[in-house]
This record gives structure tokens, sequence and C-alpha cells, in this order.
């Protein structure tokens, strides 16, 4: 991997204003990659976002593909819907699903690109047999439910094992993601262990300017990342 591999910024939304989502999202739209969309059911984890026919709205506005995180139970059966819906990559959560090759099947036959994510509890080696198959792992380095909490750095290690995992591979390589607690002071750390896409949503939405924030943490990472 070098420095000119492609850097993702994509900005959750968690953090917005859900009472003005279209002008939210068009705020950062020129300098953001996909749009992350946190979909949570208060069962999987203690928090509830959007109900699926809110989320296809979202969808619809969105001037930018959207990537769904489903921290959500069973995400099995309700995953192909969020890809039939239209999104651009959805993300499951290897702890709740019940056939995890079944999933990533089932979302990529209905059009979108396929990502697991894992808990700060989980060890890699549980999804490790899953890599050739998805187009994104994701890393949480928060615990799944809420945005604005701090940053793990004792994710780093993981992160660390999965780009060595994801370099070994042959052909296309997934995305290696960050989701929880990216600031401009973290961002060169999840970069320096071999993250390429990172989620901010409490920086940019937070920030008085986002779209200076957004293009600073891609400059960070850029610098960073091996």
């Amino acid at each position: 991997m070098n420095k000119s591999a492609q850097i993702f910024i994509n900005p959750s939304i968690l953090n917005a204003n859900f009472d003005d989502l279209e002008n939210e999202i068009s705020k950062v739209a020129a300098v953001s990659d996909f749009l992350h969309l946190d979909i949570m059911d208060n069962k999987f984890v203690p928090n509830f976002t959007f109900a699926f026919e809110r989320a296809v709205e979202i969808i619809k506005i969105s001037k930018l593909p959207v990537d769904a995180h489903l921290m959500i139970e069973n995400p099995d059966s309700i995953a192909p819907r969020y890809a039939h819906a239209g999104c651009a990559s959805v993300t499951f959560h290897y702890e709740a699903a019940k056939s995890v090759g079944q999933t990533i099947n089932d979302i990529r036959s209905n059009g979108a690109k396929v990502g697991i994510a894992i808990k700060p509890g989980t060890d890699f080696s549980k999804v490790e047999d899953f890599i050739a198959d998805i187009d994104m792992l994701v890393v949480m380095t928060v615990e799944p439910g809420f945005g604005g909490q701090a940053f793990m750095s004792q994710q780093m290690p993981k992160v660390r094992q999965a780009r060595e995992w994801i370099n070994s591979l042959n052909g296309a390589k997934p995305i290696l993601q960050v989701d929880g607690g990216i600031s401009e002071i973290t961002i060169e750390e999840a970069a320096e262990s071999g993250a390429n896409c990172f989620v901010a949503g409490s920086a940019v939405y937070k920030s008085n300017n986002p779209v200076a924030t957004i293009e600073k943490l891609r400059e960070l990472a850029k610098a960073r990342f091996f």
C-alpha cells in the first residue's frame, strides 16, 4: 500500500440536524465520499435512529452515495432491503448475523457493496475468513450506539492486523474503515495503523466549517496512511 491509495471520508449524520437532513447532507456533499447512515433499533444497541421508511427517504434525498451501517438485530433479512432501496453499500454487524455468508450474498445480489462491522470486543479472527468476499471491513473504535464518544486507541492493533490480512489478499482489496471518535486529533493514528476510510460525525457536524474539517481530515489521513 502506498501514499497514492484512496482515502475515504464519510460523514455520519448521527450528529446532524435530523429536521433538516437534506440541507445537512448538501453541506458536505462536494467534499465527501459517502454518506454514513447509522441505523439503530434500540435492541442491538441502546439507541434508535431511523425506521426503514425514513431511511429510504434519506437515501432518496442524499446527494452522496449512502453506506447504511445497520446496528440492528437480525440483519440477515433486513440488510438486502437497504440494498434494494438504493444504498451504494450496506454494512451489517458480524455479531448480529445468523448467516454471515448468506447475508453477504443477499446484499450483493440486491445491487449494493457489502461491509461487515465488528464491535470493540470482537476479535478480527472471527471475520478473517470473510474478508475476501466483502468490500469493506469496519472496525468500531467506540461501542456502537451513540455519537460523540472517545476514540479507543486500544483498537489499533486490530486495525493493523486487519490491514496485514487485507494486504496479503490477491486481487481487489476491501476498504478498511474505522468508525467512532474520529477527529483531527485521532485520524492520524488510525491512518498510520492502516485504515483508509473514516467515519466522522461529531467532528464534522459540530464544526463551524464542516467542509474545511473534512478537507483537513483527508489531508491528515493521506499524510499518515502507509
